[in-house]
């Protein structure tokens, strides 16, 4: 095809668009006709469920009266402690038939002690990041003479930070241990190093 039968074919086609589109007067009425002579489509069993299903599911509102509500509630709460009591052996184990929980393990944990020359001290105590810092949680104890101090804590291991704090109020580092960095409130941290199954 050359250009100019492209050209000629492509103006053809314009105008044929472009031409109204008469239309019997009747013909809606004919068709509107033959469309309502159709049998109405039989209700198939799935459409039929769709639509039971979707009455169903329509939100409802549900008025209950305090008697009622506070009734209803000791109900639902009755239930889960028998299910629970059902579920369950005397010890808290699950019944034979139940999936076991998955356990977490738990990292094995070493006795390890820590001593601390404060000859004119009354008290001191331990704290670190195995105990939050609690100055109240590990106290040690006054181990013979020269004022030295001791105390025996369970740890896991891994790299742990800790001070010694004299009467309440001085924080002091370990000075046979190594030094962490300045822990933001001016202090300095001694660092303990607890390995698998150490009791240093």
């Amino acid at each position: 095809m050359t250009d100019s039968e492209h050209s000629s074919y492509v103006e053809w086609i314009a105008r044929e668009a472009r031409r109204p589109v008469v239309m019997d007067a009747g013909a809606r009425d004919r068709v509107m006709a033959a469309v309502r002579a159709e049998p109405v489509p039989h209700r198939s069993f799935v459409s039929r469920l769709g639509n039971a299903f979707q009455r169903f599911a329509e939100p409802r509102s549900l008025t209950l009266s305090p008697a009622r509500s506070t009734l209803l509630a000791a109900g639902l709460v009755g239930i889960g402690v028998f299910a629970g009591a059902v579920m369950t052996n005397r010890d808290g184990r699950p019944t034979a038939g139940q999936p076991p929980v998955a356990a977490v393990p738990q990292l094995p944990v070493s006795e390890v002690q820590f001593t601390f020359v404060a000859p004119s001290a009354k008290q001191v105590t331990l704290v670190g990041d195995f105990n939050d810092w609690d100055v109240s949680s590990t106290p040690m104890a006054r181990s013979g003479g020269g004022g030295v101090w001791t105390v025996v804590v369970p740890m896991t291991p891994g790299r742990h930070q800790y001070s010694y704090v004299v009467d309440g109020k001085s924080w002091s580092s370990d000075p046979n241990a190594p030094s962490a960095p300045d822990d933001g409130f001016g202090h300095t941290n001694s660092v303990k190093i607890v390995g698998r199954g150490s009791t240093s």
